[in-house]
């Protein structure tokens, strides 16, 4: 499957890596402002990645201020400016992805999860995400199709030459309840049993008699990127609200978190052999 690159991310590496350079020379977005005859607001948007397009004069004029001359670093950040215009597959689904989450999935090379009410959305099967869309309000079925098919799409990414190592970690809770039907339940376990055999996946889950535990808080992701200057993400979706969480600290705080609730979970394997246990029990 072709790769689908990120505008975002490519605008987030940009905006940083010109942010660094200008403070390397000592200079205020103010003062290089001044030496282009720009506005200072044009500058700030260009840092925080406002600014969608930077044309490749524009980004040549910044980096002769910056007294940027290494052509390796040039072609660098151009190529990055080219590939910020490109526009990913979920741009056709905007109504779904209203905060933009595979334009990160996109370019992570590692994904953790916790989930402590369903099977996250990357796993699951049509029918299931159907049930799930259908549970929150009321909806038409063709909003519900598109849905689904969207949520389905976002999923390529595990199907990639290169994809992301993606790691879970499920309450128990989620394999009990059921969503949509017997059989709807039954389909969704077989399928995280055969997504659990894939060499970039691995599935946690959660006991109940783990008790209390770290994440208790609620369900969380946090996204690793392959390149430096990227820092880690995550993201936190509520019924109001859907954060993007990138300080230090507080992303530090996160990966705890979801270090102590693995270290609390159920091994990939003794996991799978939880997950087949409730599907023998569906059988019955």
């Amino acid at each position: 499957m072709q790769r689908s690159y990120s505008p975002t991310i490519r605008r987030r590496r940009i905006s940083a890596q010109l942010r660094k350079f200008r403070k390397q020379k000592g200079l205020s977005a103010a003062a290089v402002g001044e030496k282009l005859g720009w506005p200072q607001q044009k500058i700030s948007k260009i840092e925080s990645g406002e600014q969608k397009r930077i044309p490749a004069a524009e980004l040549d004029a910044l980096l002769e201020v910056y007294g940027v001359t290494d052509p390796q670093i040039r072609e660098s950040l151009h190529e990055c400016a080219r590939l910020a215009k490109e526009r990913g597959w979920w741009t056709r689904y905007k109504d779904a992805f209203p905060s933009g989450l595979p334009d990160f999935e996109s370019e992570a090379s590692v994904i953790r999860s916790y989930e402590c009410q369903v099977i996250p959305g990357i796993l699951q099967t049509p029918d299931y995400a159907d049930a799930i869309f259908r549970a929150y309000k009321l909806r038409e079925d063709k909003e519900i199709d598109r849905l689904v098919k969207a949520r389905m799409e976002r999923q390529n990414i595990l199907n990639r030459v290169d994809p992301p190592h993606f790691m879970t970690i499920i309450d128990e809770a989620a394999l009990h309840r059921l969503v949509g039907s017997v059989e709807v339940m039954r389909t969704q376990l077989r399928h995280l049993t055969h997504m659990a055999s894939r060499h970039n996946i691995d599935i946690y889950v959660l006991p109940f008699k783990a008790g209390a535990h770290a994440a208790t808080t609620g369900s969380f992701m946090i996204m690793d990127f392959p390149d430096p200057m990227d820092n880690s993400i995550v993201y936190v979706d509520t019924p109001t609200s859907i954060l993007y969480i990138e300080d230090e600290e507080e992303v530090r705080e996160f990966n705890v978190m979801f270090s102590r609730t693995q270290s609390a979970a159920l091994s990939p394997t003794l996991s799978m052999d939880l997950v087949k246990k409730v599907i023998k029990s569906l059988e019955e």
